[in-house]
């Protein structure tokens, strides 16, 4: 069978009956076993629908790669003739970009910073909740070791008046 002719989906690998016999194959591997395709099967086809797609991709990105190409070549060829002029606006070009990164490195980093005092101020926060929670926790616990020894005195002075 060609390509073209037999198109296998896996419904129809989950839906296809098997004539039984009597020294046949045990069904319910051939039930396991056509499932195991069918799964392979919708695997494969989202394998190649991925690949399409990522071919499509490719032949786009190959097409502007080609077209970029081919602007690159008459630029030269331009460059050649101009090599002063563009050499200048190079020059400029040059500049400008160099500003921006500059002035992006400074907006980064002042992003950052602040982000530090943030995290440094969520510390800080989060430190003063720790230690009220300690002090809290330590007056209870005294608290409770205040009740223990209470408890013990009067349980001491309870044997001493009953002995």
């Amino acid at each position: 069978m060609t390509d073209e002719t037999f198109h296998l989906t896996p419904l129809d690998v989950r839906r296809f009956d098997f004539r039984t016999a009597l020294r046949g194959y045990e069904r319910e591997h051939v039930d396991q076993f056509r499932e195991q395709v069918a799964t392979e099967l919708e695997r494969l086809g989202r394998l190649n629908s991925d690949l399409e797609t990522r071919t499509r991709a490719s032949a786009e990105q190959l097409k502007s790669f080609r077209e970029r190409d081919a602007a690159l070549n008459d630029a030269l060829v331009s460059a050649q003739q101009l090599r002063a002029q563009m050499k200048e606006q190079a020059e400029k070009e040059s500049e400008l970009i160099l500003r921006e990164a500059r002035a992006e490195a400074a907006r980064i980093i002042d992003g950052a910073r602040a982000n530090v005092r943030t995290i440094e101020e969520e510390f800080a926060a989060i430190d003063r909740m720790r230690r009220g929670y300690l002090a809290q926790l330590r007056m209870h616990v005294e608290r409770q070791l205040a009740e223990i020894s209470a408890a013990e005195s009067m349980n001491a002075s309870g044997d001493t008046a009953h002995g």
